[in-house]
């Protein structure tokens, strides 16, 4: 069981934006937050878009309405409202947050960008007027194929504006990946740049774009962001820099007021385990749900600097835009590698912005650990939160960065969900004590639970389904061209409620942990039991950076298993080692668990977004067919990794 690590401050239970919440509502304390919000669940997301503040151009008459099923239901009906108006448009023309910084960017090279929110709201007016220009209307679709750019920020917020869906592509993918998701939401135009910077070399990111736009014909405009200001192939009949054609227009446009359904944001997941799923979310039930987040679990104030490492293609690219721009907090961007030119440059950077909340994953942190950095390279005295998602953690690397980012004092606020819900089922409140990888509890207005393979309940300490027993404003509104296979996904498993896939587990003391994807469930002699248990005890070892564990058929026990293990540089791997490895699993988790195999690697493939693509390492140990690695950071590592 993990130890309690972090508690809130006095400071922080009288002032913090849930205590304020919970007063208004005659809320006596934590355990009565939760029932009330996953219980009654209507009332809370009614209470939750005033308390957030968010602003409506005509008020919405019914919150929750299951007319079309709890698959398909629909979310402040009656309401027009438009997300860039909340984030952009009313700072931007308030007389005092006007001038206040919006968006701090450092480009690798050391280049840097500010934009308050009258240039943002000024450059946003832009993009809607060139895109009107070029016949582009409300109901279509526009993709960002970039990274995270200054000139990125009232892009976004443009396309959003006038009505038209964004469709963000992570800057990485290869053009067939891009392809896909072009031809799928049906992308009319694609903003994106000539060229970025990673580890020193310049990467010609319009040249990858050009062969995805040869596959994909609903694409009639292209706009370039001059970034590198180098030579890059242009089509005249299609394509323009960004720079040339905003120059000359208006920076006066109309926001459109859009019903509370109008989709916002098509989202794809990655698409490691099939074609890309494209995810639908509105722009009311998007702003409900961000914002809920970013001001009851990251307390987050417009005095704010918010800085969450990632890319405009992962749902926390938009998620980090929209939640702390609605508050008119100033947000964090860079480009490159967060260590390169210097170890600490990621630190350096928030250092210099006074970030008070910083976003990292488990695999940035275990990166960071290699670095031998020194305690003052790791200080933010500005920081007040860390925030964490993506893949479950390893209490070493956990630990280290409380003690040594955190300086013990700033809780790390680990939340799971997904691009499928634009948000998070479990999510820490900074009212109730942390233990160490936990993620504390149900995230507000999120009525989860863990099912049995038989659908009921399970007790505290055992693994079970990760559910939602109802329906959320930000759950995608099916998949794109394919709404058979979203219910197959989803609701499939269990009648009625929303199955995420995730394995998790509640202990006695209440506090939750991710085990994984159900998918990658391991069984062994009728134990079951998901990877990240596994990994998390071969981390214990400080010789080892990460590991992957996984099962394999065994006609005895029907699974054993099988670990992929990558050591810190200078280290043997050693038969010795081996042993020592599968010792510390028997010591943590049982002799049923020991490790059949260990096999030691230079490095594990991963998505672009840093999750270790398990599927495809069992697929590949077992000898059969990959499918895509469109998805795939690395993909030429798998087929170097051991075989059975």
């Amino acid at each position: 069981m993990s130890k309690v690590v972090w508690k809130p401050s006095p400071a922080m239970m009288r002032h913090s934006n849930v205590v304020k919440f919970m007063a208004k509502h005659d809320i006596a304390d934590y355990d009565e937050l939760i029932l009330r919000c996953s219980g009654g669940t209507e009332w809370f997301w009614d209470a939750c878009v005033h308390e957030t503040g968010i602003d409506w151009f005509e008020p919405y008459m019914q919150v929750l309405d299951f007319r079309q099923g709890v698959e398909f239901a629909k979310w402040f009906s009656g309401g027009r409202i438009n997300v860039a108006h909340n984030c952009v448009d009313r700072h931007g023309t308030h007389k005092k947050r006007s001038k206040k910084i919006a968006v701090q960017w450092q480009g690798e090279c050391g280049a840097e960008v500010k934009l308050t929110y009258k240039e943002l709201y000024d450059q946003s007016n832009q993009v809607v007027n060139y895109l009107k220009s070029v016949g582009i209307q409300k109901g279509d679709a526009v993709a960002l194929y970039m990274p995270m750019l200054a000139e990125l920020v009232p892009i976004f917020f443009g396309i959003m504006k006038m009505g038209v869906v964004v469709v963000p592509i992570f800057s990485g993918f290869g053009s067939q990946a891009v392809a896909e998701r072009l031809q799928g939401a049906q992308v009319k135009a694609v903003f994106t740049v000539d060229g970025t910077l990673r580890k020193g070399k310049s990467l010609a990111v319009k040249a990858q774009l050009d062969e995805a736009l040869s596959k994909s014909p609903s694409v009639k405009q292209c706009i370039v962001v001059k970034r590198l200001h180098e030579d890059c192939p242009m089509k005249s009949s299609r394509d323009v820099f960004y720079q040339d054609v905003m120059e000359s227009q208006s920076t006066d446009a109309n926001c459109e007021e859009l019903p509370s359904e109008h989709p916002c944001l098509y989202i794809h997941t990655s698409g490691t385990t099939g074609a890309p799923k494209g995810t639908v979310h509105t722009h009311a039930g998007t702003l409900a749900q961000v914002t809920k987040e970013h001001y009851f679990h990251f307390d987050l104030k417009e005095k704010d600097v918010f800085f969450w490492v990632t890319d405009i293609g992962w749902m926390m690219g938009p998620w980090e835009l929209i939640g702390s721009l609605h508050f008119g907090a100033t947000v964090v961007l860079y480009e490159g590698a967060p260590n390169y030119p210097q170890k600490n440059r990621l630190i350096k950077w928030a250092q210099k912005t006074k970030t008070t909340h910083l976003g990292v994953s488990p695999t940035l942190i275990r990166m960071m650990m290699k670095e031998g950095l020194k305690p003052a390279q790791l200080k933010i005295p500005s920081l007040r939160m860390i925030g964490s998602t993506s893949e479950p953690w390893d209490e070493d690397s956990y630990m280290w960065c409380f003690e040594k980012i955190g300086k013990k004092k700033v809780p790390i606020m680990n939340i799971s969900g997904g691009t499928e819900i634009m948000g998070c089922l479990l999510a820490p409140l900074p009212i109730k004590e942390l233990k160490a990888c936990s993620l504390q509890g149900p995230a507000l207005g999120m009525a989860v639970d863990i099912l049995s393979e038989e659908g009921a309940s399970v007790p505290a300490g055992e693994v079970g389904y990760l559910v939602c027993r109802k329906p959320a404003p930000s759950m995608t509104r099916g998949f794109l061209n394919d709404q058979k296979r979203f219910l197959e996904t989803y609701y499939s498993k269990f009648q009625h409620i929303w199955n995420h896939g995730d394995w998790a587990m509640k202990d006695e003391e209440g506090h939750w942990f991710i085990r994984g994807r159900a998918d990658d469930t391991i069984k062994v002699a009728g134990k079951r039991t998901g990877p990240a248990e596994i990994e998390s005890a071969l981390c214990h070892n400080p010789f080892v950076v990460e590991a992957c564990a996984f099962g394999v058929p065994d006609s005895v026990k029907g699974q054993k298993i099988v670990c992929f293990v990558v050591l810190n540089d200078g280290i043997g791997s050693t038969k010795y080692l081996k042993t020592n490895l599968k010792n510390q699993v028997v010591a943590d988790l049982g002799k049923t668990l020991r490790p059949a195999q260990i096999h030691f690697v230079k490095a594990l493939p991963k998505t672009r977004s840093g999750k270790i693509v398990r599927g495809l390492i069992k697929k590949n140990f077992l000898g059969k067919n990959l499918g895509s690695l469109a998805s795939v950071e690395n993909p030429d590592l798998i087929k170097k990794l051991p075989q059975l």
